[in-house]
């Protein structure tokens, strides 16, 4: 079931059109990638899914219906212009956010408890915002966007600012967020993250949906059908690229007739970034 739907979504601001005509679905409990360059109207479209800004046409449902103020109380944003009150402190910034979210006192500071001991910050509670890297700081926006357990999350660039040790303690709550049954839309330009953690995608050029679907079915479209294969014959250990389809003497079964030894095959599929670049650019030809 898609707990996002878009239908027929389009924006503008006076001439300039930011998104036209979208159409997609995010599917519930998925990491969803949300790509394209800057300017493509990615922002635009996230703060229609948050109700910020009204589409000119087109609707959005939540969980197959029409989207509600009650229902972004069950989203949780992190933008990527991060938003912090720097005078106040850590602990009281913290409980302001989850309140905002319609947690009642208690259950944020035992919430916001467990997280900031997950992170390893607890001496942070008292510390003013603005005494905080931008890694420490970013840190607390992302504890402060999901501590009130939302269903969907947006995260717009999660791992701008983090080192890879706190990038792979990030990346790992998106996970096990991810397997608890939260729905997350990534939007980023890192292509790596993409194909590590996202299950699905949508990439936006130009204000328009260039692509959407699944990321390993997207990779094997843009792919030339060739595997590699990992073998080993009188020669010693040999990587040779095959084919999938008959071709003459390049073909998997015309090795396994040698009486070669195959260690490994894997199937060769383009990166995301490759695909990335060749839609922009097609796009924009």
């Amino acid at each position: 079931m898609a707990i996002i739907q878009c239908k027929h979504v389009s924006k503008s601001f006076g001439e300039k059109v930011a998104i036209q005509d979208i159409n997609l679905e995010i599917p519930e409990s998925k990491i969803f990638g949300l790509l394209g360059p800057n300017g493509a109207g990615k922002t635009t479209l996230i703060r229609i899914i948050n109700r910020i800004t009204i589409p000119n046409s087109g609707e959005v449902l939540f969980a197959g219906r029409p989207i509600t103020q009650e229902d972004v109380r069950k989203i949780g944003y992190m933008p990527e212009e991060r938003g912090l009150y720097r005078k106040m402190k850590v602990g009281e910034q913290a409980m302001y956010l989850a309140q905002l979210k319609g947690m009642s006192s208690r259950d944020a500071q035992r919430e916001l408890k467990k997280w900031f001991e997950r992170f390893g910050i607890q001496s942070w509670w008292d510390k003013k915002v603005e005494e905080l890297s931008k890694g420490m700081a970013q840190k607390l926006q992302f504890i402060t966007t999901v501590v009130h357990k939302p269903s969907l999350l947006i995260l717009d660039e999660p791992f701008s600012g983090f080192d890879p040790v706190n990038v792979e303690i990030v990346r790992d709550e998106i996970l096990r967020l991810r397997d608890e049954g939260a729905t997350i839309v990534l939007s980023t330009h890192n292509m790596e993250s993409v194909e590590e953690l996202c299950d699905e995608i949508a990439l936006i050029n130009k204000s328009r949906l260039v692509i959407s679907g699944n990321v390993q079915d997207i990779r094997r479209q843009y792919g030339n059908n060739n595997i590699e294969l990992d073998y080993t014959d009188d020669n010693g250990r040999q990587t040779v690229v095959l084919p999938r389809e008959t071709d003459g003497s390049l073909t998997l079964r015309n090795y396994l007739d040698k009486g070669v030894t195959i260690n490994a095959y894997k199937e060769l599929m383009p990166r995301m970034n490759d695909i990335f670049i060749k839609l922009v650019k097609g796009e924009e030809a």
